[in-house]
């Protein structure tokens, strides 16, 4: 007397339901190295994903230069790092007459003074902030694609010539400093100086789900380079975007290194004493570090369903105990010996599969609050891996119970008290 799939199916659902306090403590490392794989996939993918759109928004013929190296990096400068001299704007205005430049930008951080002191911004509202990000560059900057203007103006050649003291704001500004009026004419006054706005950018989608001051994207000021040169004097750390012409990228990156390192005198042979990258190398740094996070998840999450496969099988082999005679009735009645070890094979997957889908609901709610805080985003794999990990674990270490089941003797079977 054979039972199909469904049967069995019901009957170890059956089964769930009358123990159901001993079910939850079987299934409980199960669900939480389910909700380990959702969380973990969920915060990788999530900075994968944020990480992805940030450097792309530069566009992807770009190039960017600085003189220590650019990305994540991890661990104390090395003592030649640290010694390096700046790029400076001469060297942006060597690279604009490559034939393979499109354009090369510097940006030149003043959010703080020489001496460290953070730059006060203060507006006709009466409102000061020292969390605005502030950067003087050139008017080539409307070139690149990280900026779209969506009232007003970049400032021209001329003003930056002139070193007028005009400016681009970020949406965030406009929320902080003019919230009930247009910004376009108003002032800013920034280190003392009284600032025209004159162009307003898009709102930026910020990287870290949310927050402000210095974290916030669209919380920026452009102003020409002599403006911000005279914020902070006799300084020129910058670092410089160049834009390749299409179609022109790896012929651009061996002009530009070769252009770098004559103008920064490095002698033949040695290592470049600049970094640079394109987006699509920082990505690929990015992720050669979170492999090891990923790696890391598994073997945690391994240890959550390593416990409930356990616990799986040790319920399931007091189950076989208990169910002794009902197992020799069944055989009796002319069950065979693939039946019974389907049956416990189907009652021991469902177990951890049900275990399994709690964890994903679990999961999943959590990373809605993770969302909050950080960016966090579900690829389709993570469920699908959580879901047949945890099925698989139910067959795997249930299949010694369900063995053990099979091969009871009916007549020894019937015997049991």
């Amino acid at each position: 007397m054979g039972n199909t799939f469904w049967e069995n199916f019901k009957m170890a659902f059956a089964t769930l339901r009358s123990n159901k306090l001993r079910s939850f403590l079987t299934i409980i490392g199960v669900v939480i190295g389910v909700i380990t794989v959702m969380l973990i996939s969920s915060i990788i993918s999530g900075i994968d994903t944020a990480v992805t759109k940030q450097v792309e928004s530069f566009g992807t013929n770009s190039i960017f230069l600085y003189k220590f190296k650019i990305g994540f990096h991890t661990g104390k400068r090395s003592r030649e790092e640290r010694m390096r001299k700046p790029l400076t704007i001469a060297d942006a205005e060597a690279l604009n007459n490559l034939p393979t430049i499109e354009a090369a930008i510097p940006f030149f951080n003043v959010s703080s003074n020489r001496f460290g002191q953070k730059i006060l911004v203060t507006g006709s509202n009466g409102k000061t902030s020292s969390s605005v990000n502030l950067s003087g560059t050139f008017p080539n900057v409307e070139k690149s694609t990280r900026e779209i203007l969506i009232e007003g103006r970049w400032f021209t050649q001329s003003e930056s010539d002139a070193n007028d003291d005009v400016a681009v704001i970020g949406t965030s500004v406009v929320d902080s400093y003019f919230p009930f009026e247009n910004p376009l004419g108003k002032t800013l006054e920034i280190s003392g100086r009284q600032f025209r706005v004159i162009g307003v950018l898009q709102k930026k989608e910020q990287f870290g789900g949310g927050g402000g001051g210095n974290n916030d994207q669209s919380n920026t000021i452009y102003m020409p380079m002599g403006s911000a040169l005279r914020i902070k004097p006799n300084s020129e750390d910058l670092f410089l975007l160049a834009i390749a012409k299409n179609g022109r990228l790896n012929e651009a990156k061996d002009q530009v290194q070769d252009l770098l390192r004559v103008r920064r005198q490095v002698p033949y042979g040695e290592p470049d004493n600049f970094s640079m990258e394109t987006a699509e190398s920082i990505i690929e740094n990015f992720r050669s570090i979170t492999q090891y996070v990923a790696l890391a998840m598994i073997f945690i999450s391994s240890i959550g369903l390593m416990i409930g496969g356990i616990g799986v099988m040790n319920i399931m082999l007091v189950s076989v105990t208990e169910r002794t005679r009902e197992i020799g009735i069944r055989k009796a009645l002319g069950a065979k010996k693939s039946d019974i070890l389907l049956q416990f094979l189907v009652e021991a997957a469902t177990l951890t599969g049900f275990g399994g889908v709690v964890g994903l609901l679990i999961g999943w709610l959590m990373t809605l609050l993770v969302k909050l805080v950080m960016p966090s985003y579900v690829p389709w794999w993570a469920p699908v891996l959580g879901f047949f990990a945890s099925v698989g674990i139910g067959i795997v270490f249930g299949m010694f119970p369900a063995w053990k089941a099979a091969r009871l003797d009916p007549i020894e079977a019937l015997r049991y008290e």
